[in-house]
């Protein structure tokens, strides 16, 4: 992974990407997944939307790299939504609520620095949050990604509508009493939260597509 962000600053093609490592479980997890790693990037529509593959979209040198060494890769396209925030000072994507009819199943990532004085008030806080979220009513599918462990952590998840979302979000015990302390207890120095359409996605995860029935 460290020697793609030389590939990527040298192409260009991206204006905005992140290379991280996941959680063990699917979401915010102390424990890192050697095993599994993630590459998030913005594309122009066209390169999106025409026959996706990793090479179109990220070029030949990972696709070989891939092909290589993974057993296996899953790839989702999405189309940004709606959301706030940003990501080292930026604000790497653009709202549009021009959805497509294809598929209504949104994606929603939420990402933080957390400030280190607060690191043990805020992992005290994920398990009950973590072992809820399987058993939500529309959830189909999460990764946790991060760039530093422990420091910088993203939990991205998959729902069959928006009010589902909504429902886990704001109306669950656990969830909604960690989106009061981090208010309350400043957790974070930067975070983002951003909502997508799914538009496609090809490739396996654990032997199987999350979203079989959306595979393209």
């Amino acid at each position: 992974m460290p020697f793609f962000h030389v590939y990527f600053f040298l192409r260009r093609r991206s204006s905005f990407y992140k290379l991280m490592g996941c959680g063990k479980n699917g979401t915010f997890d102390i424990i890192p997944d050697l095993h599994q790693w993630s590459i998030m990037a913005t594309h122009g529509a066209s390169k999106a939307s025409n026959q996706p593959s990793v090479r179109n979209l990220y070029g030949s040198l990972i696709h070989f790299w891939i092909q290589l060494f993974a057993k296996e890769q899953f790839t989702l396209i999405l189309l940004p939504m709606s959301g706030h925030g940003k990501w080292d000072g930026k604000e790497p994507f653009q709202s549009n609520q021009q959805q497509s009819s294809e598929t209504k199943l949104i994606g929603t990532l939420t990402r933080a620095t957390i400030r280190l004085k607060k690191l043990r008030s805020f992992w005290k806080a994920v398990p009950a949050v973590s072992a809820q979220i399987s058993h939500a009513k529309g959830f189909r599918f999460s990764v946790g990604i991060g760039e530093i462990p422990w420091i910088k952590q993203a939990t991205f998840s998959i729902w069959e509508s928006e009010d589902d979302l909504k429902q886990f979000a704001y109306r669950s015990t656990e969830h909604s009493e960690v989106i009061k302390n981090t208010r309350n207890q400043d957790w974070y120095s930067e975070e983002l939260f951003f909502r997508f359409q799914v538009k496609s996605c090809f490739g396996s995860l654990h032997g199987k597509s999350p979203l079989a029935e959306f595979d393209r």
